[in-house]
């Protein structure tokens, strides 16, 4: 007879591999909607750039995000495979509603979330560790506000540099920039969000292997 917690840890390898892939038509459009858009890629080269760049990121860069949500934000002693289980799978659901109805909301937020919620469910609030959210909750705020500032001072510095250039002339220069911006975006968002869903995997693999050991 198979081995129960083997059976479970296949399972959210199962899972947390749907929600990457989930993850990815998510999320695709933020990192090769200008490149594809404005035509310097057609759909299929747009998407196997950023997927390059998501690869790359998951060698080199640190697991700052990834040791947060493993560890800052919930008491780790009282979360096993059946709270990281329901937390994906209550992350693929808000993903796939939000992705339905056109919501671009967070991956990451939806994950962290439906992990807290699964936590609660199976130990209550104690579950919590209160210093974990503060940042993040604040960032979930702030974050938004911070990229339109970005992004509004970016325009402007762009705008004067390039006040007295012909559209024509600077044109390939700013197409070879969106290659540039995209690979960016996709180098942030893998090293943000590939190591949290590695995290998922390592945590039941450990706990198999364990019990496994004791057989």
């Amino acid at each position: 007879m198979a081995d129960p917690v083997l059976v479970l840890t296949i399972l959210i390898i199962v899972v947390a591999l749907v929600f990457d892939y989930v993850n990815g038509f998510h999320d695709a459009a933020n990192s090769i909607a200008t490149v594809v858009s404005t035509r310097v890629l057609t759909p299929l080269q747009g998407v196997a750039w950023a997927a390059f760049w998501n690869f790359v990121a998951a060698f080199t860069f640190g697991t700052a995000v990834a040791r947060t949500l493993g560890s800052g934000l919930l008491d780790v002693h009282q979360v096993d495979s059946f709270v990281i289980f329901a937390g994906l799978l209550g992350a693929i659901t808000w993903d796939v509603i939000t992705w339905y109805v056109g919501l671009p909301t967070s991956s990451s937020h939806a994950l962290i979330g439906a992990y807290a919620g699964a936590g609660i469910a199976k130990a209550g609030l104690g579950i919590i560790i209160p210093g974990g959210w503060i940042s993040t909750l604040t960032f979930i705020v702030l974050a938004p506000l911070m990229g339109m500032v970005l992004g509004m001072v970016n325009l402007v510095l762009i705008l004067n540099i390039f006040r007295r250039s012909i559209p024509s002339d600077v044109d390939h220069f700013f197409r070879r920039g969106q290659l540039i911006s995209a690979a960016a975006y996709s180098l942030g968002h893998g090293t943000n969000v590939r190591k949290n869903h590695g995290h998922h995997r390592r945590r039941p693999l450990y706990s198999a292997c364990l019990s496994l050991s004791r057989e």
